[in-house]
């Protein structure tokens, strides 16, 4: 499927009639859903199947570094908040067992084509045990040599000096992503991440001059004190060293859920109001300064490969995000660590006592998963395409079902109704369905029709747009 249509169409009334609470769709169903009675057992049969394939798909790995030199009040991610260094070596040790393991499950000739180390704070790591990690990784994997390759690391720009930049290109990595969020100063003390800008912007810079080839920023509006005139300031800044891809989160607060959130202030947090304000001067700063939008919150330079994928029609997206390689077996690997593997997800635990325990005696450490069954595979596709491509032909996605678009999603197509009329899609005499640039922004709400497990009384745990 190919993308034309990168137009977007900034509405802030359909905005909020529709500004529902639904999941992000990096995957169906969203991780909430994982069961616990899914074991290591059903996953070793997943990657036994994966094989058997006659042309087995190619291998995305993601590692999951959560150690972090201080807390982020506004982070919703799985991390250990420690200055000891010295415990990124016990976490490795076990890691490097588990690469082991996971190296021996898949034929050696599936090729790596995706890399990434998130977190926590990748870079918390030196360089010795970065390229530590990396060598494991290639006795037990088969790491592409591709230009097209994608191995990408996050990066901490407070902590990364300039000689690190280097020593990582060195290394293998062809992608960055650095954490922002605002350059605000008093946002970033109420957030607890203090981040001159000149620092963070030279780095920028200089990533850029030794041959990053994609370099990501993430930004987050609705944060502590911030306004649209201060976040247009992080905007002016940001463009003198422009990115070649922009991730601007909702800063969702929940507090029940997060306990570091509970240090901010509710009061301090702009309304609504406000939010669509900020919302709407980013994405006329990002459209006027030649970005694309690939969707939900994500933006990149039409040069990007990311913007390249989305118009020859081989953008995925998965747990790391949009991604430029779709198809591929996710393997997760350390802690709360998700994998995608055919029709099934697992996950690792989210502690490192039991994660050490049964690494130590040689088993993956899976504590919950999803077994989609072949409604699940329908939906899922119907669920990527519009997430990706802004469109999708049910006739194609039901192609080899007896059942037709009109009487297999019979109720989805009535709920459509309503979003037809406000002018969100469109449905053709082939079953195309087709977002119009008013609804791009709306597309969560879209998925949220074909999400049969979007029951209520769930919805607390997901964000909203606004």
């Amino acid at each position: 499927m190919i993308a034309t249509r990168n137009r977007i169409s900034f509405d802030p009334e359909l905005i909020r009639r529709y500004d529902l609470r639904a999941p992000r769709y990096t995957s169906y169903p969203s991780a909430d859903h994982f069961e616990n009675n899914f074991t290591e057992k059903h996953y070793r049969q997943a990657a036994v199947t994966s094989n058997e394939i006659p042309i087995p798909s190619a291998l995305s790995l993601y590692f999951h570094i959560p150690f972090c030199n201080s807390l982020c009040f506004f982070c919703a991610c799985n991390k250990v908040v420690t200055r000891r260094t010295e415990v990124a070596d016990e976490y490795l040790d076990y890691l490097c067992q588990e690469i082991q393991l996971q190296g021996g499950l898949y034929d050696n000739d599936r090729e790596v084509v995706q890399l990434h180390l998130g977190g926590g704070t990748p870079t918390f790591l030196t360089m010795n045990q970065i390229k530590r990690l990396l060598q494991k990784v290639d006795q037990h994997f088969l790491l592409s040599t591709s230009p097209d390759r994608d191995f990408s690391i996050e990066i901490d720009p407070r902590t990364v000096a300039l000689e690190s930049l280097e020593s990582l290109r060195q290394l293998g990595f062809n992608r960055i992503s650095l954490g922002v969020q605002d350059f605000e100063p008093k946002v970033q003390q109420a957030i607890h991440r203090i981040q001159p800008a000149e620092a963070t912007l030279e780095l920028l810079q200089y990533a850029k001059d030794i041959g990053f080839e994609s370099i990501n920023v993430d930004l987050i509006y609705g944060l502590p004190h911030q306004t649209f005139e201060t976040f247009n300031r992080t905007l002016e800044l940001l463009m003198t060293a422009p990115p070649d891809r922009l991730s601007v989160f909702n800063y969702a607060h929940l507090p029940c859920r997060f306990p570091p959130q509970r240090r901010i202030h509710g009061k301090d947090l702009p309304s609504a109001e406000e939010k669509l304000t900020i919302l709407e001067t980013c994405v006329h700063w990002l459209t006027t300064a030649g970005y694309s939008y690939i969707g939900i919150d994500h933006f990149a330079r039409p040069e990007d490969p990311l913007a390249h994928a989305q118009l020859n029609g081989t953008l995925g997206r998965n747990f790391q995000g949009y991604s430029t390689h779709t198809g591929c077996d996710q393997v997760g690997l350390g802690i709360s660590s998700i994998s995608q593997v055919g029709a099934c997800y697992s996950q690792n635990v989210k502690e490192l006592s039991p994660y050490y325990a049964a690494t130590n005696h040689g088993r993956l450490s899976v504590d919950r998963g999803f077994q989609l069954s072949p409604d699940d595979e329908i939906r899922r596709r119907v669920i990527e395409q519009l997430m990706c491509f802004s469109r999708v032909n049910l006739n194609s996605v039901l192609a080899s079902s007896e059942n037709t678009p009109e009487t297999y999603f019979a109720g989805e197509f009535r709920v459509l109704e309503e979003m037809i009329d406000d002018g969100l899609l469109s449905i053709d005499d082939n079953n195309t369905i087709e977002v119009s640039p008013s609804g791009r922004f709306l597309i969560r709400s879209i998925c949220k029709v074909f999400d049969i497990y979007s029951a209520p009384g769930r919805e607390s745990r997901y964000s909203r747009l606004i």
